[in-house]
């Protein structure tokens, strides 16, 4: 694994006057799990550096470029040679255009450590939506700065999982607060922002009133002359971080009280560490930092003053927010740096497991189609069920979204057709389950937008649609059909079907294609009619809708006509035929039943064989052992041959090998036999499933698909 860190321009990795990002990097980086695959770019003059995996970008001046995208162009040079898994940008947006249109599927990840809105490359709406779409994590230092963030933004960006709040960090002190002196502390810029000049006045009335007590400033300001000269100011300038950290160990006070809207605040947070009564002004994501401590209600001089004099008189108070400050400090290095690790883990892991099979952990999949709920089990053995079977004994997390189902139960007078309800609870479902893989099967329902924020919430997550339905240019709803796919194509991974993908050349080139069988499952194949002393000989099924045995007025099923001509010209062949002639069709386990007293299957489709398109009965008639009656033109004789499955070429032709079937038991259950194994062992529900997530993934396996590159 390697991982890239791109610090700004100019940031200074160096102990020597260390800016707060790359306090922040060093941080978290050398207690990493990934400290060894972690690399740091960056650009500083200073020759001693944090002990941390550092490569320094030197530039030579450039009078054509402005050094940032001159720093930013070395960088993609490095990158090019130094694929890295994932790219972490700290506090420049501005990087990421250049970053994104240079490097082919990267993973992007932009830490805030300031206000997003007043930096170059986040300030409008559409920049910001560019950096959602890009990024797989947007990392903020506050809620504050991820509220700013968000602002002008569409309410469906609020709860986005690319948005996190991880907090800064700092050392939990080991501090005796009986040996804290009476010293009051500013850290900062000495500037108004900073609202030194507001510090200033309020300390120095303290000090003529309380002459037990002094006060320290630390910091400088080239442009401010903001001067409060006292013999109880110690004036330190500019210090090295560690001996920040020692003066604030021995202060009691420290004031915060910026006038800026601070993102967060790193002084109020390492006063807070040692152990310091903290005053913070209410501005920006300064409230955050601290656990206990004092906000001041209004920022003046007067309150200032008021809630100095007020610790410095209630010493009790004072010592307990000082010891609650270090009993509640839980901002760590070792806090952060997991919390950082585990994002990490969110994208390297999944890549990890998924680009290796078996993998190292299990998927969650979330498979979308009509489990057929409300109609209490009448198709417990359907495709949805059998592909999820195979999922689940693969060892993957399985959660089952029955789409008509919620659809039907979410109609109302606002949501007529409760397709609107059945799309937002999608949403709310991923944002919860987070799966890795959303699997669909003829989830018309499910509209092509909500795929597409899916796909912009998790750039991670991977969509495979299954298909059951004829896609014959001659036969029924091929239009409907072909629709069906193609509105959902440009959302998918992979689209798998049971007719030959050669039918699907109206899909764009980028869409991948595959063929699967109609899956056999054991927990529902279960039976074993070649051992069988059947009464009948041909069992056929179908059905033309819920409770119908005929078709609607003014139409035609091609199927039942050659049925009519079939049991015409087979005079002593026992048929069992159901959905014809006003005989209901049969469902649930009457079903299988019924199948059970029968020699032989009739694997009829609707409309004119196609190259390896079969409905879902041929797994139920080949899967329980009868011999499956099965057109030559469907090509199923690449998988199976003649001791398999009796194929037919003409009505007569059909008719003999049924007569001749009918009169030869040994014959019969010797086909019965061979096919129903066969047909588990290669066409099992468990190789489907592995082969959708194969696809889905791009896992090349050595596994053996029998249906595959034929």
């Amino acid at each position: 694994m390697k991982i890239s860190i791109l610090l700004p321009y100019k940031e200074n990795f160096s102990p020597i006057y260390p800016g707060a990002v790359s306090l922040f990097v060093n941080d978290t980086v050398k207690i990493s799990k990934y400290k060894k695959d972690i690399t740091i770019y960056g650009n500083t003059n200073y020759k001693t550096l944090f002990n941390l995996n550092y490569k320094n970008i030197p530039l030579s001046k450039f009078r054509l470029q402005s050094s940032s995208k001159k720093y930013v162009y070395e960088f993609l040079k490095i990158e090019k040679n130094h694929i890295s898994d994932l790219i972490e940008v700290h506090n420049r947006p501005n990087y990421l255009e250049t970053l994104v249109s240079n490097l082919e599927k990267r993973n992007f990840v932009l830490y805030f450590h300031n206000d997003p809105l007043t930096m170059t490359g986040s300030k409008t709406i559409n920049q910001r939506k560019f950096l959602l779409k890009n990024c797989y994590k947007i990392i903020f230092n506050s809620n504050w700065s991820k509220k700013r963030f968000l602002e002008g933004m569409h309410n469906k960006f609020v709860n986005s999982d690319k948005l996190l709040v991880i907090f800064q960090s700092a050392i939990k002190q080991k501090v005796n607060i009986n040996k804290k002196k009476n010293e009051i502390t500013f850290v900062g810029k000495l500037n108004k922002a900073k609202g030194y000049d507001l510090f200033g006045q309020a300390v120095l009335k303290i000090l003529k009133i309380h002459k037990k007590w002094s006060a320290n400033v630390i910091g400088d300001e080239l442009r401010d002359k903001i001067n409060f000269n006292h013999k109880r100011i110690r004036n330190y300038g500019f210090l090295k971080h560690s001996d920040v950290l020692k003066v604030y160990k021995r202060s009691s006070i420290a004031v915060v009280c910026s006038r800026w809207e601070e993102p967060f605040g790193r002084t109020s947070l390492e006063a807070a560490s040692n152990g310091c009564a903290v005053i913070i002004s209410n501005r920006g994501g300064l409230p955050e930092t601290i656990t206990n401590g004092i906000i001041l209600k209004k920022l003046d001089v007067k309150n200032i003053y008021k809630e100095i004099e007020y610790l410095i008189k209630n010493i009790k108070k004072r010592k307990k927010l000082q010891k609650l400050s270090l009993k509640n400090f839980f901002l760590t290095h070792q806090f952060v740096s997991r919390l950082i690790d585990q994002t990490r883990d969110q994208k390297l892991l999944l890549e990890k497991k998924i680009n290796s099979y078996p993998p190292k952990k299990s998927l969650r999949i979330l498979h979308i189609t009509n489990f057929n709920e409300r109609h209490n089990g009448r198709l417990f053995f359907n495709t949805g069920r059998r592909i999820n079977n195979g999922f689940i004994r693969l060892g993957n997390s399985v959660l089952e979204f029955s789409d008509r189902d919620i659809q039907k139960h979410y109609k109302s007078y606002t949501d007529i057709s409760g397709a609107k309800s059945l799309n937002e609870k999608l949403k709310k479902t991923c944002y919860n389950y987070k799966p890795d893989l959303v699997v669909l099967g003829h989830a018309d329902l499910i509209s092509s937008d909500m795929l597409g924020e899916l796909k912009d919430e998790y750039p991670y997550l991977k969509i495979a649609q299954w298909f059951l339905d004829p896609l014959n240019k001659n036969g029924p709803d091929y239009l409907k059909n072909k629709n069906r796919i193609l509105d959902k194509s440009q959302y998918l991974d992979a689209n798998f079907i049971t007719t030959s993908p050669d039918v699907l050349n109206f899909l764009p080139r980028n869409v991948k294609n595959y063929f699967i069988p109609n899956p056999s499952d054991l927990s529902f194949e279960t039976l074993n009619n070649y051992k069988n002393d059947c009464s009948n000989d041909v069992f056929f099924a179908l059905s033309h809708g819920v409770h119908r045995g005929s078709l609607k007025s003014r139409t035609v099923d091609d199927r039942e006509i050659f049925i009519k001509k079939l049991i015409e010209k087979s005079k002593d062949i026992k048929f069992d035929i159901f959905g014809i002639n006003r005989v209901q069709p049969i469902w649930a386990d009457q079903y299988f039943k019924t199948i059970s007293n029968s020699k032989m299957g009739l694997n009829l489709s609707r409309g004119q064989p196609i190259k390896y398109y079969s409905s879902d009965r041929i797994t139920q008639i080949t899967g329980n052992g009868l011999v499956t009656l099965i057109d030559e033109k469907t090509g199923y004789r690449d998988f199976f041959n003649d001791k398999e499955m009796i194929f037919y070429k003409n009505l007569s032709d059909l008719s003999e090998k049924i007569s001749k079937i009918s009169q030869d038991e040994k014959l019969r259950k010797s086909v019965g036999k061979n096919g129903k194994e066969k047909y588990l062992k290669y066409f099992n529900s468990t190789l489907v499933a592995e082969f959708i997530i194969n696809k889905s993934f791009d896992i090349n396996n050595k596994n053996f698909y029998l249906w595959h590159n034929r």
